[in-house]
């Protein structure tokens, strides 16, 4: 067992999720508690779209344990690389484009909230833009990339906070870590104000059961639930029949209750 290798939260689906898109400064050829000065915990420019700066611990281990922002992904080399949309001649295209912080630095990178007209093209003459790590106006024909989302720079947890945009960073910071202790209820309310992470976040933790391929419902009990796939999804030779057999009543690691329920239309 090492440093890294945690005995997984499952206090709910965001925890479970959270963990596992955790990076750590610490362990095998990191540095220690003590050795990190507060430079190294503090936000960074090169952070942006890659690591969130809100989602941390409180205690030591501040700016030490962080955690990956909505978009991020590891490029072959191991460095984060984020998304950004292409901008050719002041139009903003479809195209993506996934950038490390080295590459981002040779490029002017509009926010994701600037205004486009139908087109695509930038409403203002002079629009906000990252450069080399600062912040300033250019001409909308010297812009390169544009933002994908402006949730792009915080991570899943955070980006479940509604008007995240208007709340202080501390407690910001706090509602989001909060969030992964919540204990789910046995009959679950959606939310009154939402930010639409809500279904991504419960499928891809893996904690609930969803359909793969389309069809129709045969069969739906509390247990078990078997689906008759449509004609243009099956595959040669195979029976057509997908089984889907629900997590009953479990413990979880934190000794809380892991219940799935069928929800189908017939």
């Amino acid at each position: 067992s090492s440093q890294l290798s945690r005995f997984m939260d499952q206090n709910n689906p965001l925890s479970e999720i959270t963990h596992k898109r955790r990076i750590s400064a610490l362990g095998p050829g990191g540095l220690t508690r003590e050795r990190a000065d507060f430079e190294v915990r503090d936000v960074h420019p090169t952070h942006y779209g890659r690591v969130c700066p809100i989602e941390t611990p409180e205690g030591p281990n501040i700016g030490l344990i962080n955690s990956l922002s909505v978009y991020a992904q590891t490029n072959e080399y191991g460095f984060l690389e984020t998304p950004y949309r292409r901008v050719i001649d002041g139009l903003v295209s479809d195209e993506i484009h996934y950038l490390s912080a080295i590459e981002e630095g040779n490029y002017v990178i509009a926010q994701a909230n600037a205004p486009l007209d139908d087109n695509g093209a930038f409403v203002d003459d002079l629009v906000t833009c990252r450069s080399k790590g600062e912040s300033s106006l250019f001409s909308r024909d010297q812009v390169d990339y544009m933002d994908v989302s402006t949730q792009q720079i915080v991570s899943v947890g955070a980006s479940l906070i509604p008007f995240l945009e208007h709340d202080d960073a501390n407690r910001a910071l706090m509602g989001a870590n909060m969030q992964r202790q919540a204990v789910p209820t046995l009959r679950a309310d959606k939310p009154l104000v939402g930010t639409g992470m809500e279904r991504a976040v419960a499928v891809d933790s893996g904690v609930t059961a969803v359909a793969k391929r389309g069809g129709t419902v045969q069969y739906v009990d509390a247990s078990r639930i078997v689906i008759k796939v449509n004609e243009d999804e099956m595959h040669a030779g195979e029976a057509g029949i997908d089984i889907y057999n629900l997590t009953k009543y479990t413990r979880s690691n934190q000794n809380t209750c892991i219940n799935q329920m069928p929800c189908v239309s017939l």
